[in-house]
């Protein structure tokens, strides 16, 4: 089953050429099937870039998927058409009046690591999501600085500042072969990494609930599963396009910011060699398991969520 989109929604030309199920409204409605309701809480300033990454990953499983795009009441962007977020976007205020609820959330991250959670200008309302979760969402898949957002929220577990941006594609280890979030898994591969914090091993295990599913020795904890909120913590991009850190290595030249070649990239370290893709398939495992976990557990009454 394809992924329900808005036709004019650029994600739908996108990856109708990229050979993904897509459907348009009109064609779903054909169709005597409820769809998982899966919510995007895009954080990210390039909204579109953002919307491909996500779509494209939970579109890919044999489930019907309704993807609703969602932004923060209060905060503009600034890298994104106000007619775009005017169509396809609805603030959270108004998805909390309605009482709608989902079988599944992605909380994106967001480029403001170097704010303290409590000094970001939405970090109330973020809160108040983040709550909300709880009686409306059945899964939330905080990625990046959503994840640190909802460990730090619900658990007290602090973010730190690293030395130097952690920048490249790290080898991970799968430390819970039995999860299902993890089939399969190889035992090692790569993950994109693009953060100037970190979350410590030490205070994660000191926090009860929480399982720590995939690690690296060089970067870190990166997936994190939290069964009594029923959420899954990941602090890497398996998202990323094969050109995204190539994007922001090259912005970053552009602007004279001093930035490491992406270790682990390219080809020889050699920046003006195509980068290779080398996560693209484990990223797909794992935000088809999560989808085939959400509908294995979700209910099938939307109004029993959260009861």
């Amino acid at each position: 089953m394809p992924i329900k989109l808005p036709a004019n929604l650029p994600a739908y030309d996108v990856l109708t050429r990229e050979g993904v199920m897509v459907m348009s409204d009109d064609q779903a409605a054909r169709q005597d099937i409820r769809p998982l309701k899966i919510g995007l809480l895009n954080l990210m300033p390039k909204k579109i870039q953002t919307e491909n990454q996500f779509a494209r990953l939970i579109g890919a499983t044999p489930l019907q998927i309704e993807l609703s795009l969602i932004r923060m009441t209060e905060h503009q962007t600034r890298n994104t058409a106000a007619e775009h977020m005017a169509e396809f976007y609805r603030p959270f205020a108004e998805v909390a009046e309605s009482g709608e609820k989902f079988d599944g959330l992605i909380i994106t991250g967001a480029p403001i690591e170097h704010l303290a959670f409590e000094e970001v200008t939405y970090w109330d309302e973020l809160k108040t999501v983040m709550d909300w979760t709880q009686t409306h969402v059945h899964s939330t898949f905080g990625v990046c600085w959503g994840g640190m957002a909802m460990i730090y929220h619900f658990h007290g577990v602090q973010k730190h500042m690293l030395p130097h941006k952690a920048f490249g594609c790290f080898p991970h280890q799968m430390l819970q072969p039995s999860s299902p979030y993890l089939r399969g898994f190889s035992d090692e591969f790569v993950i994109p990494v693009s953060r100037w914090t970190e979350m410590k091993q030490a205070e994660i295990d000191a926090a009860p609930g929480l399982q720590t599913l995939l690690a690296s020795p060089e970067v870190g904890p990166c997936l994190v599963a939290d069964d009594g909120h029923r959420a899954l913590y990941i602090f890497n991009h398996f998202e990323y396009d094969s050109d995204t850190l190539k994007q922001e290595y090259d912005r970053d030249i552009g602007n004279g910011t001093p930035i490491n070649v992406p270790m682990n990239y390219y080809p020889d370290d050699n920046p003006a060699r195509p980068p290779h893709n080398r996560w693209r398939s484990h990223a797909h495992l794992l935000y088809g398991n999560w989808i085939n976990e959400i509908y294995q557990t979700t209910p099938y009454d939307l109004n029993a969520i959260g009861t």
